[in-house]
């Protein structure tokens, strides 16, 4: 995973600043029922900055570095490291029968055993056969992608390409799940560096026109969720003062684009 993908969006970021103001004012609100000490609310609020899912992320963390198909590159160059270049080579020739065998199994719609036989092939191919590599790890992807495991499989592409930049099919097919996933930017990106790899590729070119009119319908709707989520935490904030959103009037310059925001005392 990079570091792009563990950066919260804006909308993320106003869910978790609103439900924490939720949760102060439930807990202020039952603290004054119930007379709790100082302490007590003390307490309240260092259980509050426990994630939910703490518990539960952990563990998933550790599920996805343990998977059955995970390959140990670091392992692996320690291990080249003490080999000659025949066993090397013996090794390589073992990794490409092991492909063929993973293909024969795809098209048999064995989609389990040929993950399992591309994993295989990745961990005795040595790394200096990068597109070798690249090929496995793309097939594999499209086996997982069989059932549905559309996560991994991008992230197989995603190494596809690192091991290998002009690797059209394993653009080709990240650009689908990433659709498929609703990541239209990334869809798009990769639609455009195939078209830069490949020009008169039919469906690359389509994609230009297709995904831009859905990105900006999405990035609207994501707007107006964001307006409304952030009117919500303006109401909570002002509610104290006997003041709303209401009393706050927004309005577009036409000639900059910039926004001035006029206060009322008295709104309808």
């Amino acid at each position: 995973m990079s570091q792009k993908d563990n950066i919260p969006t804006n909308e993320v970021i106003v869910d978790d600043i609103t439900s924490k103001l939720e949760a102060e004012c439930c807990v202020s609100g039952e603290n004054e029922k119930l007379g709790a000490t100082a302490e007590d609310v003390a307490k309240a609020e260092r259980d509050s900055q426990i994630p939910k899912n703490f518990e539960d992320s952990d563990a998933e963390s550790d599920k996805e570095e343990h998977d059955d198909d995970y390959v140990d590159e670091v392992a692996m160059k320690d291990l080249e490291s003490t080999l000659s270049d025949k066993d090397k080579e013996l090794k390589y020739q073992e990794a490409v029968k092991l492909k063929a065998q993973g293909n024969e199994e795809f098209k048999a719609e064995k989609y389990l055993e040929s993950i399992a036989t591309y994993t295989k092939a990745l961990r005795i191919c040595p790394l200096k056969y990068p597109n070798d590599r690249s090929i496995f790890y793309a097939n594999r992807a499209a086996a997982k992608t069989k059932l549905d495991r559309k996560k991994s499989a991008i992230d197989d592409c995603t190494k596809a390409i690192e091991l290998n930049e002009l690797y059209v099919k394993a653009y080709m097919r990240r650009a689908k799940l990433y659709e498929d996933t609703e990541k239209l930017d990334e869809s798009l990106a990769d639609y455009k560096k195939i078209l830069e790899l490949d020009p008169a590729n039919r469906e690359a070119r389509e994609a230009q026109y297709r995904l831009p009119p859905l990105i900006a319908e999405r990035n609207e709707k994501m707007k107006e969720e964001m307006l409304g989520k952030l009117k919500s935490l303006g109401d909570m904030i002002l509610k104290p003062f006997g003041l709303s959103t209401q009393n706050f009037e927004m309005n577009q310059d036409p000639n900059s684009g910039g926004y001035s925001i006029n206060f009322k005392q008295n709104p309808n």
